[in-house]
């Protein structure tokens, strides 16, 4: 079986339209009926492939949103659609399962939005990851975000998956912090992975994007459907982006993933040099067995420190020099966040740090010098 990068590269090659290596932007949103009566086929007496892959409107499908899918489809193992947004894929199963209750941890503020939504609009009922399950029914969800956002802490994907199945309910994991080959949330038993391509997918910080794997070809069917409607499918620019940018995947998540850990651990041994620095979050400093038998390929290159006092992490991100301040995360560019201006739940004493591809021992310098900083 070929491995990730060759996938990456050469997974799509089937679905190539003209002889360019690089496939073009595709910027049409509607495509001609053939010119043959016998090719005019219903909509209603298509095959499901002939669904997910013919070309007819860009709201329903176009040559680099399906060229993304393909690719995805090689590395996630299982079936794929591609949204706008993670959000957007987030708001996607939410509709499929429409549950009565969720069953949803800490993690990325927007998608307590959603639920948020779905509360206000049809009474869903949230509960914690903590709370007794047995107010869970069939059809009912355990979302869990593992690595989280934002410390970059892991959860026990099979332990949440046993405590959802238990009581019919299904398990979802957003699984951006820590995408293959670092983490197979399926081999854990989770019933739908979601993963927002915006960022370590994309790694440019130039392209929004979301994505759900099932490994069930007719839940992959509904959400196609349930995509025309929500008119929720990603544009022709930004798959054109994702798919350049899946190219070299492999080779960024690893090298990012990698100087994330080598930074981690600098930072945590020498804790005690830093007045300022209190806290280091990072699953691989984590001791928990499911920790190293679930996250394989690596602890994921985001992670988040706590400073002693709010005008301190406010203050830091202006004195590094290889770190942007700026949201998001899994660029090519290392960034830092002062979390607080963007997600009202963390402490404002923490930062996020989305590790790039930069040498590990320039940031670590960086870091080093800023935290040694005497600051007023």
């Amino acid at each position: 079986m070929a491995g990730i990068s060759t996938k990456l590269i050469h997974d799509d090659d089937s679905t190539a339209r003209v002889p360019d290596v690089v496939q073009p932007i595709n910027v049409s949103t509607t495509y001609r009926y053939s010119n043959n009566p016998d090719d005019l086929v219903p909509v209603t007496q298509r095959s499901d492939e002939e669904q997910l892959s013919e070309l007819i409107y860009s709201r329903l499908n176009h040559p680099n949103s399906v060229k993304a899918e393909t690719i995805l489809e090689g590395i996630l193992g299982g079936h794929v659609v591609v949204y706008s947004s993670g959000l957007a894929a987030f708001f996607a199963a939410l509709t499929y399962y429409n549950p009565k209750t969720l069953a949803i941890g800490k993690g990325y503020h927007g998608c307590h939005g959603i639920a948020n939504i779905f509360s206000r609009l049809n009474g869903l009922n949230q509960i914690g990851l903590d709370d007794d399950f047995s107010v869970l029914q069939k059809g009912d969800i355990v979302h869990l975000e593992t690595p989280v956002n934002p410390e970059g802490t892991a959860f026990d994907i099979k332990y949440y998956a046993d405590k959802a199945h238990e009581r019919g309910a299904f398990l979802t994991v957003d699984a951006t912090f820590a995408p293959p080959p670092l983490q197979d949330p399926f081999l854990w038993g989770a019933d739908l992975v979601l993963h927002s391509a915006t960022k370590y997918f994309g790694g440019h910080s130039d392209l929004l994007a979301g994505v759900l794997v099932t490994k069930d070809p007719k839940v992959k069917l509904q959400l196609f459907h349930d995509r025309v409607y929500l008119g929720t499918n990603i544009p022709n620019l930004e798959s054109y982006l994702l798919n350049r940018s899946l190219r070299t995947y492999e080779l960024r998540i690893l090298k990012q993933s990698k100087s994330a850990e080598e930074v981690v651990k600098y930072l945590n041994d020498n804790i005690a040099k830093y007045p300022v620095l209190t806290k280091v979050y990072h699953a691989s400093l984590q001791t928990d067995a499911f920790v190293k038998e679930q996250l394989t390929g690596g602890y994921g290159p985001t992670f988040s420190i706590e400073v002693s006092e709010a005008e301190i992490a406010k203050t830091l991100p202006s004195r590094l020099k290889y770190f942007h301040h700026a949201t998001s995360l899994g660029g090519v560019e290392s960034l830092i966040e002062w979390r607080a201006l963007t997600d009202a739940s963390v402490q404002p004493t923490l930062l996020r740090i989305s590790i790039g591809i930069e040498d590990s021992k320039d940031l670590i310098e960086d870091l080093d010098q800023a935290l040694r900083f005497e600051y007023k």
